[in-house]
């Protein structure tokens, strides 16, 4: 089955979806007409936000207060901060994050993409690309989200005009292929009005494409588009101590959520990063027994061989080794209040593994308006730059291109314990 055909009574899965763009091009709108056009709004929010609306003189109900939950932002009539929303359709579940527009929050839209499978980009009909928008969607590239949907919005603003549609899409083609952007959809649409959200609406009759819902229902979710290896973390290591059941004696569990790729009872197994070879005895999960486990499955695999394993190692398939290394180079997204100083230690966790740091070398920081590389000594919030770590303990590591779980990791300040950077290992 193509990625683009759905079958009706089908649980397409989970989908986690971004909206971002320009500021005022109609995010936090388009998520309201969305859970409003799909009936997932509680009859008591939707009076809630018709009171707020009335108090503020609009004729309309202002939909996007249901993703503008922050007093600062309703003040300012901008979205700050990442707003979630949790709905389903049916057919499909899904958690949508409204990332904000300006270049300040830089950092909060990371955070929001960073979980994305799908990133809805949308473009002001009448501003065309703007500066932000480019951001968003190099943005959106750099942590890897692989379906971008570019919805050109306030068509009702220019008169549903398709030459209008036509040549922003145009001009975008071209600089996502500069980017090395592939997979690409657009989608002219009214947020305000509904046309191609839900239903397609009377007034885009020349757009023969889906609406946007039926992009997101049919859109793959995460893990399902290609052959991933098998990467399982260890987070904890049971052994229960006072149980009076002999069979538990020698009981030993390995606990952890499993981040990529599937795993099967008698598959030969490697623990990393000592080496160890064994292969997989049973895999349990809340007392049951199974035959596989699959990503995201949190699970307690159990080993035929007594080997060392403690939290931190990495268990993969034999025949699907990562690279251990205590020499990093990645992306990084500075996130803290504070400046990063090439003169400290930091704390780096990746996966379940955690080891102190030095930046070796900032090759470069990124103009993230212009694209340009620019030299850098220090790094201040939301900046972007390319960076070498030196690490204390050994990593387990696979490029973040090729797996978004394992390619990852977020440094952390040792004095204050707040996280600081977030990085995308090359």
């Amino acid at each position: 089955m193509s990625a683009i055909e759905h079958l009706p009574g089908i649980d397409n899965g989970l989908l986690r979806f971004l909206t971002c763009g320009s500021v005022d091009d109609g995010k936090s709108t388009l998520i309201g007409r969305l859970l409003y056009d799909t009936k997932t709004i509680l009859a008591d929010t939707l009076h809630a936000i018709a009171r707020t609306s009335e108090r503020r003189g609009l004729e309309a109900v202002d939909l996007s207060l249901l993703t503008d939950g922050l007093s600062a932002e309703r003040e300012q009539g901008i979205t700050i901060d990442v707003a979630y929303r949790y709905f389903t359709t049916g057919r499909r579940k899904y958690i949508i994050a409204d990332a904000p527009g300006h270049e300040q929050y830089t950092r909060n839209m990371v955070t929001a993409a960073s979980t994305a499978n799908l990133a809805i980009i949308l473009i002001d009909a009448r501003k065309g690309l703007l500066t932000q928008t480019r951001r968003h969607s190099y943005l959106a590239h750099l942590v890897g989200i692989p379906h971008i949907v570019v919805a050109i919005n306030k068509m009702d603003l220019v008169d549903y005009d398709q030459t209008t549609f036509d040549r922003i899409r145009g001009e975008y083609r071209e600089f996502a292929a500069t980017l090395g952007i592939g997979d690409v959809s657009f989608i002219p649409l009214s947020a305000l009005n509904g046309d191609m959200l839900v239903d397609r609406g009377e007034r885009l009759a020349w757009y023969s494409g889906p609406t946007l819902l039926d992009i997101l229902e049919n859109a793959p979710t995460a893990h399902s588009e290609r052959d991933e290896r098998f990467r399982f973390p260890v987070q904890y290591v049971c052994r229960p101590q006072k149980s009076g059941d002999p069979k538990l004696h020698d009981y030993r569990g390995f606990m952890g959520r499993v981040e990529s790729g599937e795993i099967a009872v008698g598959d030969e197994v490697l623990v990393l990063p000592s080496e160890q070879r064994s292969r997989i005895k049973a895999i349990e999960i809340h007392g049951s027994s199974l035959p596989r486990a699959i990503a995201e499955q949190s699970v307690t695999l159990l080993l035929e061989d007594e080997v060392d394993v403690s939290r931190g190692d990495m268990i993969v398939r034999a025949q699907e080794l990562t690279l251990v290394t205590r020499r990093i180079e990645a992306m990084l997204c500075w996130l803290g209040d504070t400046p990063l100083d090439p003169q400290r230690k930091y704390l780096i966790r990746q996966t379940t593994r955690e080891t102190k740091a030095i930046i070796e070398a900032i090759d470069y920081r990124l103009d993230i308006n212009t694209l340009q590389q620019l030299p850098a000594e220090r790094l201040g919030m939301n900046d972007i730059a390319r960076a070498t770590f030196k690490l204390a303990q050994p990593l387990c590591v696979d490029a973040y291109r090729e797996n978004r779980s394992t390619g990852a990791f977020i440094v952390i300040d040792e004095s204050s314990n707040n996280t600081v950077g977030a990085g995308m290992i090359l």
